[in-house]
């Protein structure tokens, strides 16, 4: 006898939703149109997690067309705002911006779940500009999601005023002891270098999850204090805290950043052997760089060779990162090759190998793998720095041109370089990754237009034009 209650069907599809099995959810969504059981606007709400889950993004344009066709986005405030957080998972951020700005009405879930998309998909600065514009919005409140999803772009941008600001609205709330919004403060003040601040307001906050001992282990580890992210594990051992998966990335990123190889080997083992936990491909691409970055790049192709399963590309961008930095051409080459083959679309990958092959000199190589990169259509995106004046994200690119007062600034770098060089500051110009021959003049000017030397002097207090 086959069920033809949809909220039976609806209910099932929900409990393997919930539980992250997205497979046998969207088989049982197909076994009941198999049954001529028509989906209502709740199996939708949940396929639409679901082809999220998946990564599936043909299916997301026939969900939608679905859902198009059957008028509920124009009339179901829900729907709209799962198939706004479909597109923004998929990372598929124009669609998701047009759903978002056609719904007739929007609240404040649809708000966060667009700056959520931007802001997790490394989109930062565009996150930050719709929550300006759900500001201006004086019809929506914002809520501890709200904040949940706007921190993570200000820590990426270093935007520290802004996060500081919404430090105290979260404060005047009583929301800072949340132990999600509280993770997001000790992650934006840890990445903006305040690691005194992150620290003591980790401790005013609730540590019996995992969820903000990673945060801040994670931040000890990105500024290079690998022994401290030790001793704070150890610590949360010490308070019977149960560490993750995450916990262990946190944990082995940090002692590559701080060469601490032996101590990340003891990580590694741990893990598996007295945590049961096993091993990803992000913590095997940890081992790989932490190998790398100390310069043992045999041990680190030696493990990705024995390694369990299939190494993936974030496996072999690490020793491809490694090969760059201590200049191992042809490893690096081997490397590339792998990259190219698992992850073709990914231009990083052609222009780290380029610029490593620029760096010694062999600019017809570095030129044939720019000219890879153009023919499958890939651009690069320009180097870019942030910097926060009168509590004002700047943005700067390399060579940047479209400051309105670009004049003044580059007039500015050239007298600061001026003065630099009387102070017996000498260019390096093996950073110049471009092929100018003995054209000094010409690579000093690629050194100084780096995109972080103009937000410097943006932010200078010599600078005439900030004053």
């Amino acid at each position: 006898m086959v069920v033809r209650d949809i909220v039976s069907w609806n209910s099932i599809i929900a409990a393997y939703e919930q539980n992250n099995d997205p497979i046998p959810a969207h088989g049982f969504f197909n076994k009941m149109l198999r049954f001529g059981v028509q989906p209502d606007s709740l199996t939708l709400v949940r396929l639409a997690s679901i082809v999220a889950q998946l990564n599936d993004r043909q299916s997301s344009r026939s969900v939608h067309g679905f859902i198009m066709r059957r008028g509920w986005l124009m009339e179901d405030i829900v729907i709209g705002n799962a198939v706004v957080d479909m597109y923004a998972k998929l990372d598929v951020l124009g669609y998701a911006r047009a759903v978002f700005e056609g719904l007739p009405i929007k609240d404040v879930i649809s708000w966060n779940t667009l700056i959520t998309g931007y802001a997790q998909n490394g989109h930062a600065s565009e996150a930050i500009q719709v929550y300006q514009m759900m500001e201006e919005n004086t019809d929506i409140i914002p809520n501890q999601w709200t904040w949940v999803s706007i921190l993570p772009a200000y820590s990426h941008v270093g935007a520290l005023q802004e996060g500081m600001k919404i430090h105290g609205q979260v404060i005047k709330e009583c929301l800072h002891l949340d132990v999600f919004v509280g993770t997001c403060l000790v992650d934006m003040y840890g990445k903006c270098g305040r690691l005194d601040d992150a620290i003591s307001f980790f401790y005013q906050m609730p540590r019996r999850t995992s969820v903000p001992w990673n945060a801040i282990i994670y931040c000890h580890g990105i500024h290079g204090y690998g022994d401290e992210a030790l001793k704070l594990f150890r610590e949360m051992l010490d308070e019977g805290v149960k560490p993750d998966h995450i916990t262990f990335v946190s944990l082995l990123s940090a002692c590559s950043h701080s060469g601490l190889v032996s101590e990340g080997q003891w990580c590694f083992h741990m893990m598996q052997e007295e945590c049961r936990i096993k091993p990803h491909s992000k913590h095997y691409g940890c081992m790989v760089d932490l190998f790398g970055r100390a310069g043992q790049l045999k041990m680190a192709y030696d493990f990705i060779i024995n390694m369990p399963i299939r190494p993936d590309s974030s496996v072999w961008g690490a020793l491809l990162g490694a090969c760059q930095i201590h200049g191992n051409i042809e490893l690096g080459a081997y490397a590339s090759d792998q990259l190219f083959e698992l992850d073709s679309e990914n231009v990083g990958y052609y222009a780290l190998m380029s610029n490593m092959y620029a760096n010694v000199g062999k600019w017809k190589r570095a030129e044939k793998v720019r000219s890879l990169a153009r023919d499958r259509g890939l651009k690069t995106t320009p180097g870019w720095s942030t910097i926060e004046v009168n509590n004002k994200v700047e943005v700067f690119y390399t060579r940047n041109l479209t400051n309105p007062k670009c004049d003044e600034i580059y007039h500015e770098l050239r007298i600061l370089t001026g003065k630099m060089k009387t102070l017996g500051y000498d260019p390096d110009y093996s950073f110049v990754l471009q092929d100018v021959e003995d054209d000094d003049d010409e690579k000093e000017h690629i050194l100084s237009s780096h995109s972080e030397g103009l937000a410097k002097v943006k932010n200078s207090d010599q600078c005439s034009v900030c004053v």
